[in-house]
């Protein structure tokens, strides 16, 4: 249990590090064709795909990282994405350092 534990909280903590998070993606597109098709806007340095332990499928949504903020506004300047003829739902993630959610907290 204490294994699991850490994953979600490494998990939960590792998400402030992704630049855009995907919604809506087909149950039949991989992390491969993930990475293929945001790799058009720029280089793709990390895709996270979670799976379900119970079903053995991906959770529907992602998060992608890129190595600039210029190939990040790549990808919103387009207006829509599709892919397996599904639309997928984007929305940019904010970077905080530690030092800025800290100071805002208090």
């Amino acid at each position: 249990m204490a294994a699991a534990t850490a994953v979600r909280a490494a998990g939960r903590r590792s998400r402030g590090l992704f630049d855009i998070f995907v919604a809506e993606i087909p149950w039949t597109v991989s992390t491969k064709e993930l990475k293929e098709y945001f790799s058009q806007f720029g280089s793709v340095q990390r895709c996270q795909l979670p799976f379900d332990r119970d079903t053995g499928f991906h959770r529907r949504y992602c998060w992608i990282k890129f190595s600039t903020p210029e190939e990040v506004q790549n990808v919103f300047q387009k207006d829509s994405h599709v892919l397996e003829g599904s639309k997928l739902t984007l929305k940019q993630q904010i970077r905080r350092r530690r030092s800025q959610r800290r100071n805002q907290s208090e």
